[in-house]
């Protein structure tokens, strides 16, 4: 017992440490960390919530991704917004609200802290102000990610990452399914006259074939048009659309059914702008549409991607600036933890 005690003392001592806290602590109590194979986000009773290190759910830091299974990395990115800006400081404010997170899903049962090894990278180094060399840097970052099957769990940022991350992707896994969840298409050609911009992603995706055109779905379109065949070149490319309006007061289940039979075994990457939610839920975003998802349909989406083969994620445009409650940035960091939980390899203990 004596022995026990020591060891106990030790591994706690090493967690704060590693989480950055300095100075004494209330006793281990709920968080087990003794003989943990794995990461664990540390519990709010052995490291206050407001302390340890800004990382993703306080879990360690490193520098690449030898030995993990997942990871989280921002993308501290704003040049290829056309409305508000500010999403540079949304991977920061996520990790900020991801205090609150704790380790096991209540009503899945997923516990991925059980089966898989995650930690936060930190941020690509992107130029700040050349879009194009920018691009470029992640696309080269994400190389290095993904090469030895690490699954990235991306915080935007605005919409031009998920470009590079999926010409990456590509070079990995061939071309892939698409769960695009979103408020605006996304396809546009140019946006003035660029064509790399957080409204073209999915056009320059599909025109270098990245994309796998009959496993692609955008759910959560809406919003005034330029004209009234505004998602025609989705459709005609093989995308299934669904608009807001089609699933108002409706559960989400049914469609993700669909969806997982839509996807099949190939490999798939799920694409979340914060914006597919109603502003009601989540107004720091650059370009809020009223009549927008619920907060509950957004993890009825992800949740109805367990089983698919993802091998990544991203969740963008989060906007601290125009979110003074920070409810945006936090109901992002939960949806960053639900795409965790349902990634390939993840331990459920119950459901």
């Amino acid at each position: 017992r004596i022995m026990a005690a020591v060891a106990r003392r030790t591994v706690l001592a090493t967690l704060r440490r590693k989480s950055g806290f300095l100075g004494e602590s209330r006793p281990f109590s709920s968080c087990c960390v003794l003989g943990q194979k794995f990461n664990m986000p540390p519990s709010g009773n052995d490291l206050p919530r407001p302390g340890g290190i800004a990382s993703m759910m306080r879990l360690p830091v490193q520098n690449d991704t030898q030995g993990l299974d997942a990871c989280f990395v921002g993308i501290p990115l704003d040049i290829g917004t056309s409305n508000r800006s500010g999403t540079r400081f949304g991977p920061r404010q996520i990790r900020t609200e991801s205090v609150m997170l704790r380790p096991y899903n209540n009503w899945t049962g997923a516990a991925p802290f059980d089966s898989l090894q995650v930690a936060d990278i930190g941020d690509v180094f992107i130029n700040m102000y050349d879009l194009k060399d920018a691009v470029k840097k992640i696309r080269e970052a994400y190389t290095k990610i993904v090469a030895n099957g690490c699954k990235p769990l991306t915080l935007g940022g605005d919409h031009t990452l998920t470009y590079p991350i999926l010409q990456a992707i590509k070079d990995k896994h061939g071309p892939v399914g698409l769960v695009h969840v979103d408020a605006h298409a996304d396809t546009h050609d140019q946006m003035g006259d660029e064509k790399v911009a957080h409204g073209t992603p999915f056009y320059r995706a599909v025109d270098e074939g990245l994309l796998d055109c009959k496993r692609v779905i955008q759910i959560g379109l809406r919003g005034t048009g330029y004209t009234d065949y505004d998602y025609d070149w989705s459709r005609n490319q093989g995308f299934r659309v669904v608009q807001a309006e089609e699933v108002w007061y409706k559960s989400l289940a049914p469609l993700m059914e669909e969806v997982r039979a839509q996807m099949g075994d190939g490999p798939v990457y799920l694409s979340f702008d914060i914006d597919s939610l109603d502003p009601a839920y989540a107004p720091g975003t650059g370009t809020p549409e009223i009549g927008g998802l619920t907060s509950h349909q957004g993890l009825e989406i992800i949740r109805g991607c367990r089983g698919l083969n993802l091998v990544g994620c991203d969740l963008v445009e989060v906007s601290p600036p125009y979110d003074p409650s920070g409810n945006t940035a936090l109901t992002a960091a939960n949806l960053l933890f639900e795409m965790l939980c349902v990634l390939p390899g993840v331990q459920y203990r119950r459901g």
